[in-house]
This record gives structure tokens, C-alpha cells and sequence, in this order.
């Protein structure tokens, strides 16, 4: 009687070892493998978008200028009769020679402030647009990836966000938003470009007893003065209510139909920076472990954002210089340009193919630098935050 009830008195004495082993068991590999990062949330995103935007913008603001004032036929004669300009070429080292001549010449000129000329516009534009670009596409990833769990991928292991196709679509929707968001600010920031080159060419004739240079000197530093006394909110604000009363609310929204094609541009962009991304780190940051630090991958961040973005300007430059000459103020009361088509048709007919790669040099010189700060500064931002 004593054997049988003892076995059985063994037997449920080791049945509660195999349950209690069992947890014990799951909580060393859970502990040893390093801790995830936790998801994002989509205003995080957007702060450390804003942040790499701003911090790019400041950095690239005097190319900025180049490239507005090149990719415009309003100053023209203006450039092409200027002593320092170098005579106009094909070749990338004569625009790369133009690109820093023109640079140096506003800033003779017009003062090293003209260089940030409309900066504070793109600021107020750089900034949300940003915040909604980065915004709108990690969450529209997300959603995506969850409406289409079966989305084609690279390699095995991998999930719906890492496919291709789910990066197009949320590039796409991001680009769509940001763009209607924020057109009416890169329309006064193109204006007040633009309105920089409006400088009196001509030597005042002074009648003051100080000899001519030294007279003429100060004359013209009185109009500079006078040029540069308006601040830039002002004169963005001046400059809002002008369109607003003799363009309406469409004046605003000038070039909105370039910046739809230009959608083309972020799609791009951001498909290639996250493929050159996982190429240089085999993972995301943001998917990487806590003990792994962007500073590490520098390397490969700098080169995914630089490198996508060389590709993406590229292949969708012409719209750029269409899209500036839409948001171009009219000149006599009769805007030139009006539509996307009749606008590239226009450029090509009266100017040649060539004009529409009009201040590319300085295009590149800036966007790459910018993406390249821009994304490194979101990296680090976005790491700090998950």
C-alpha cells in the first residue's frame, strides 16, 4: 500500500517542477538578447524631421539663392552683363565656377545677408514641411504594412515595411500632404528670392562736395539701407497681402501643379534611402538594438541620404525650374507662365532643353549637403527618442 501511494506522491511532486522550469527557461533568452527599441510615435518623427530640416536649410541657404536666381529668367540680361559672371557653358566646372562667382558677387554686392535672402520664409515653410513629410511616412508605412501584410519584399525575413512598395505608396502619400501643405510659403519664398536682384544698376549722380567715390560709395550704402531696412516678416507679410489682392487665393498656390510632379522626387528619394540604408547597416535604426548607436553608421547614413538624393535630384530637375517659374511674380500685370505644360513647352521652345537644367550646379550643391545633414540629424534625434 506504502509503494503504490509513494509513486503516486512522487509523481505529483515533479509535475510542478516541469512548470516552474518552464518560465524559468523563457526569461534568460528574453534577457540576454539585447532590449528593442520601442516604435516611434508619429509626432516624434516629426520633431526630428524638423530639426534635421532646419538645421539643413541654415547650412545650404546661400545655394538655395544661387539656384533660385539662376533657375529665373527675370535678371537675365542682368547676369549676363555682369563682369564677374563667367560666360554660360555646359560644361559642370564652368557652372560649378558660376555657381561660386554668383555667390561671391551678391555678396559683394548686396551684403552676406543677401545670401540668407528669404530664409526666414523657408524656415516657416522648412519646418512643418518637414514635420508633416516625416509625419506622414513612417505612419503611412505602419498603415500600409498592416492593410498589406503580403507585400512583396527583398530578401527572407524581412516584413511588409521593408517592402519597396510600401515605401512608394507612403513616400507618395507624404509628398501629397506636404505639398498642398505648404505651397503658399515656398511661393512668398520665391518671390522674396527673386525680389533680392531688384537693385538700382545705375551710379546715383551725387552733388555732395566729398569726392566721387567716397560719395558715390555712401550713396549707395543709403540704399542699401533703405533696401534691407524691411524685415523679412514684413516684407513676407507685405508680400502675402499683395499676391492675396492682386492674385487671389489661387496666387498662393502657384506651381502647386509642379509640386505634385515633384512628388516624383521625395518617392524616389526616400525609396532609395531606405534600400541604400539597410545595404550600409543590414538593418533599420530605429529597428536596432539600444546598445548600437547612429554615431557608428555615420558613415552609411550620410551616404544612403547624400546618394538617394543626388539620383532622385537628377532625374526630376526640370520640374524644379518649371515650378519657378510659375511662382514667378507678374511682370507688367501678365503672367508669362501658367500652366505646367505651357510652361515647359514655353521654356524649351523659347530657350532650349538646357534651360531646364538652369542652376542645377547649385541645385546639387545644396540638396545634397541638406539631405545629407538633414537625415543624420533625424537619426540621431529619432534614436535619442525610441
Amino acid at each position: 500500500m506504502f509503494g503504490p501511494s509513494s509513486s503516486s506522491d512522487a509523481g505529483p511532486s515533479r509535475t510542478p517542477l516541469v512548470p516552474a522550469a518552464s518560465p524559468r527557461s523563457d526569461v534568460p533568452p528574453s534577457t540576454a538578447s539585447p532590449p528593442q527599441r520601442q516604435k516611434l510615435s508619429g509626432w516624434k518623427h516629426s520633431a526630428a524631421g524638423s530639426l534635421g530640416g532646419m538645421a539643413g536649410a541654415i547650412v545650404t541657404s546661400p545655394f538655395d539663392v544661387v539656384k533660385t536666381r539662376l533657375q529665373s529668367d527675370m535678371f537675365r540680361h542682368q547676369a549676363a552683363t555682369s563682369p564677374t559672371t563667367v560666360k554660360r557653358s555646359s560644361g559642370g566646372l564652368y557652372q560649378f565656377v558660376d555657381t561660386i562667382l554668383l555667390i561671391r558677387r551678391i555678396g559683394v554686392e548686396e551684403g552676406w545677408r543677401a545670401l540668407y535672402k528669404g530664409l526666414g520664409p523657408a524656415l516657416v515653410g522648412i519646418i512643418p514641411a518637414r514635420a508633416i513629410n516625416f509625419y506622414f511616412y513612417p505612419t503611412s508605412k505602419q498603415f500600409l504594412a498592416q492593410r498589406f501584410p503580403n507585400a512583396p519584399t527583398t530578401s527572407k525575413g524581412q516584413t511588409a515595411e521593408d517592402s519597396p512598395v510600401i515605401h512608394l505608396g507612403a513616400a507618395v502619400i507624404a509628398g501629397i500632404m506636404t505639398a498642398t501643405g505648404t505651397n503658399p510659403i515656398w511661393v512668398i519664398k520665391t518671390r522674396l528670392q527673386l525680389s533680392a536682384r531688384k537693385r538700382p544698376t545705375s551710379t546715383p549722380v551725387s552733388t555732395s562736395p566729398l569726392p566721387r567715390p567716397i560719395a558715390n560709395s555712401a550713396a549707395s550704402l543709403t540704399q542699401t539701407a533703405s533696401i534691407a531696412s524691411p524685415s523679412n516678416f514684413g516684407a513676407a507679410l507685405s508680400l502675402t497681402r499683395d499676391i492675396f489682392r492682386r492674385e487671389g487665393i489661387r496666387g498662393l498656390y502657384r506651381g502647386l501643379s509642379a509640386s505634385y510632379l515633384g512628388v516624383s522626387e521625395g518617392v524616389i528619394q526616400w525609396v532609395l534611402y531606405e534600400r541604400f540604408k539597410r545595404i550600409g547597416t543590414g538593418t533599420s535604426i530605429t529597428d536596432a538594438p539600444r546598445e548600437t548607436t547612429a554615431l557608428s553608421w555615420i558613415g552609411s547614413i550620410l551616404g544612403a541620404s547624400g546618394g538617394a538624393k543626388a539620383i532622385a535630384s537628377l532625374i526630376t530637375y526640370p520640374h524644379e525650374v518649371v515650378r519657378t517659374r510659375l511662382r514667378q511674380p507678374p511682370i507688367d500685370g501678365v503672367n508669362k507662365y501658367k500652366s505646367l505644360w505651357q510652361t515647359l513647352t514655353l521654356i524649351v521652345r523659347e530657350e532650349g532643353v538646357a534651360s531646364l537644367y538652369g542652376g542645377l550646379t547649385a541645385h546639387m550643391l545644396r540638396v545634397v549637403p541638406n539631405a545629407a545633414c538633414m537625415f543624420l540629424i533625424y537619426e540621431l534625434v529619432a534614436q535619442k527618442l525610441a
